[in-house]
């Protein structure tokens, strides 16, 4: 975790130049103008150029991708030292800028780097480290690094981690998370100990609310208020973030140009954002010179700002001074500071450069739970009377309660309940906040995917989509209606020939084993790696070498018989070189083209092995290579020999009555790319990754379509009510498909 505080106290020095040029330049306001949006565009502009050049995969948050690769999908140079190394400075460009980005998908995604490089050293000592399981547990636990790390959260990052990348989650993996994030937790705040930071291990953003009596019963529907409210906010964000990707992609000149110049568009976006949070300017109504770390320090403050709705009454100090405006009130500041951070934020993290969303976002929802809790202390300026004790209203709960429910909202998970009580080491407020929290979840999950979701669908990542609510028609949709007829397969007898063919026509990873083209019998699945290695011992370098060999034997015999022993012009005969080239054309499996194979041939073979240059090449002899033309024929109408290959005897098979739902279990629990379809264990089709995905989101679509036919469009019969003939119209609609039948034609 060293490199993740590395980058921290250079992000922090970053920060802390543009502050102070912004200071030294207080006597002329367009000098502090220019230095304020000059470096944040410089910066911004060159994490862009940066991570475009040494690798774009390091692009976003990272965690889209990972929820992927530990889906069991394999994304290339996601996992690499390039990506690496672009992650780890555009992200400390990225935040050092000053923009609304967030930091906690970028971390788990270079834990995740860290861990499979790691992986790949370990792997050239052997041993457990080559099994591909292995790095599937590396890589969850290094999820939970990453979260763990950011906010010092151990516990909250394992489950945060298990929530947005796991399906289904393996227990194993358990306490190798907790184990690893601990650590990760401890490092990462001894090393701010170590560095004179914080005088002791504590939380990141400690809050000293009162224990004793921490709310009242009383504000637990301004508690839910928030949690709904979140809810929509969350759902927004997200609907947002993907209207602002997809309107750029489909105006198709916007989209020519800026991929023409990739650096205009964060460099126009960052512009925009700084001159709106120029502290002079109207950077000064929302609090515009607070880093996202100060605003939160201070969101999060017990003390009450505003007392019966004036909050000239309190004593502003330190960073609580940025949020009072002498002609403004603290509710039109909060208000202001939540709206423009909103659509800011979701404007930022569209920037093509390592970033997240997750912070941006729970500050968000902190000053949007500290209006609500200035709002309750001026109705309630005497606070809440109970059994005649006077408790006042603590606003900075309510913005713990807000930061957790609408990050929580956004991407769908309850573990950033867990994840604020560590982050400011108080549970008093367990209660309001898991009750915020459910209830954001219920609202956003019913209305938008999560915003990890979001982004699959965007990238077009090949990730299932998660089961739904209801949606019966998946039931309905059987195996044999999506699967494809048309299976590569070898035969148990089949030729070499055969073999060339299969590898040159497709480019299938596995392919299927049966016994004969009449039973369809399967016998199990061979990789293509095993297939080509099959071929090439048939055709390769060895096996010509040794019909060379057999040749020149033979041509040595025969002119022995021909020469005269006693003859010296013989014997100079019989000792002279027998040469002579092969230029053999074999088409190769692939995309590596036509090959050429070369062999020399002399009368002692040793000679051939053991000489350091290679004899000059004679002219070419058209009946040597009809000869090996002849050869390479003979070769390939051989029967296939499959005694030295690798056989998965066990392939993953579905039968053909099996439904959609099951179906999408199966894959996501297993990690599947593909399954074989059989009929009383004949081999009739095959179903990959892909045809779950596209006809999974039909069913859901064709079953909105359905309903919305159902209760609004198709009118009602006199004898029944509406929602009888809906739903009696839905069942017979949605009934079992015939054989052969698709959503095409009810989605056409």
């Amino acid at each position: 975790m060293s490199s993740l505080f590395l980058f921290s106290c250079v992000y922090l020095c970053v920060s802390t130049a543009q502050k102070w040029m912004y200071g030294g330049l207080d006597s002329n306001v367009f000098l502090q103008y220019l230095a304020w949006v000059t470096y944040p565009v410089v910066l911004i502009t060159f994490s862009a150029g940066f991570t475009q050049i040494l690798a774009p995969q390091a692009v976003g948050s990272g965690i889209p991708e990972m929820k992927t690769i530990l889906r069991g999908v394999v994304l290339k140079e996601y996992l690499t030292f390039k990506t690496f190394v672009a992650k780890v400075i555009g992200l400390t460009c990225a935040l050092g800028s000053g923009m609304p980005l967030g930091k906690e998908g970028p971390f788990v995604h270079i834990a995740s780097l860290c861990a499979a490089l790691l992986s790949k050293f370990m792997s050239l000592f052997g041993g457990i480290y080559e099994n591909e399981s292995r790095n599937i547990e590396m890589l969850a636990a290094a999820c939970a690094v990453g979260v763990g790390c950011c906010f010092a959260a151990p516990i909250g990052g394992v489950l945060f981690s298990i929530e947005v990348t796991s399906t289904f989650f393996a227990v194993r993996n358990y306490w190798r998370g907790f184990f690893a994030a601990t650590f990760s937790a401890f490092i990462f705040r001894v090393l701010a100990v170590w560095n004179r930071d914080e005088e002791t291990i504590t939380a990141l953003f400690k809050t000293r609310f009162r224990l004793d009596f921490p709310f009242d019963l009383q504000e637990l529907p301004a508690f839910a208020v928030i949690g709904i409210a979140s809810g929509f906010g969350g759902a927004l964000f997200v609907y947002l973030n993907r209207l602002i990707v997809q309107f750029i992609r489909k105006q198709k000149a916007i989209n020519r140009f800026l991929m023409k110049k990739r650096l205009l568009y964060p460099a126009l976006v960052t512009l925009l954002v700084s001159t709106l949070t120029f502290p002079p300017g109207f950077g000064q109504f929302m609090a515009g010179k607070l880093t996202q770390k100060e605003s939160l320090v201070t969101l999060l403050d017990n003390r009450t700002w505003a007392k019966q709705g004036i909050a000239e009454e309190f004593d502003y100090i330190g960073h609580s001074q940025a949020w009072k405006h002498p002609q403004v009130n603290v509710f039109v500041t909060l208000v202001l500071f939540i709206v423009m951070k909103f659509w800011m934020s979701a404007l930022a993290t569209t920037i093509p450069v390592p970033c997240g969303a997750f912070m941006p976002v729970f500050v968000i929802g902190a000053a949007f739970g500290r209006l609500v809790g200035e709002s309750m202390a001026a109705w309630f300026p005497d606070g809440i009377h109970t059994d005649g004790t006077i408790y006042p209203i603590v606003p900075g709960g309510y913005a713990v309660v807000g930061a957790a429910a609408l990050s929580g909202a956004v991407t769908h998970t309850v573990s950033t309940a867990v994840i604020v009580f560590e982050l400011t080491g108080q549970i008093s407020h367990i209660l309001p906040v898991m009750i915020a929290v459910i209830l954001a979840n219920a609202v956003a999950q019913s209305l938008q995917p999560s915003l990890y979701d979001s982004i699959i669908r965007i990238k077009k990542l090949p990730y299932l989509p998660e089961l739904g609510w209801g949606h019966h028609e998946k039931y309905n949709i059987r195996v044999e209606d999506i699967m494809v007829r048309d299976v590569r397969y070898i035969t148990l007898n089949c030729c070499y020939r055969d073999l060339q063919n299969v590898l040159l026509t497709g480019h299938l990873k596995t392919l299927a084993l049966v016994e004969s083209a009449e039973s369809m019998i399967l016998l199990g699945s061979i990789e293509r790696a095993q297939l080509q290695s099959l071929l090439s011992q048939q055709l390769g370098r060895p096996k010509r070498l040794e019909y060379i060999r057999e040749r020149a034997v033979a041509e040595k015999k025969r002119l022995s018989v021909m020469s005269n022993p006693g003859s010296d012009d013989g014997s100079q005969r019989v000792s002279q070189e027998v040469r002579f080239q092969v230029r053999g054309h074999l088409q190769h499996w692939g995309n590596k083209g036509l090959f050429f194979c070369s062999f020399y041939c002399q009368k002692f073979f040793s000679h051939v092995y053991l000489s350091s240059q290679p004899p000059p090449p004679p002219p070419c002899s058209p009946l040597c290579v009809l000869q090996i033309s002849e050869w390479e024929e003979m070769q390939l109408d051989e029967q296939v020999n499959f005694n030295n290959c690798k056989i998965d005897p066990a392939p993953f098979q579905l039968v053909e009555r099996t439904s959609l739902h099951k179906t999408h279990t199966i894959f996501s629990l297993l990690g599947l790319d593909h399954a074989y379809v059989t009929s009383i264990g004949r081999l009739i089709g095959v179903v990959s990754l892909k045809e779950v995905r596209v006809d999974f989101r039909r069913s859901v679509f064709f079953s909105v379509v359905i309903w919305l036919l159902c209760f609004f469009v198709l009118p009602a019969s006199p004898s029944l009510p509406v929602c009888h003939t809906g739903i009696q119209l839905y069942h017979s609609l949605t009934g079992p498909y015939e054989r052969g039948d698709s959503l095409g034609c009810w989605c056409a």
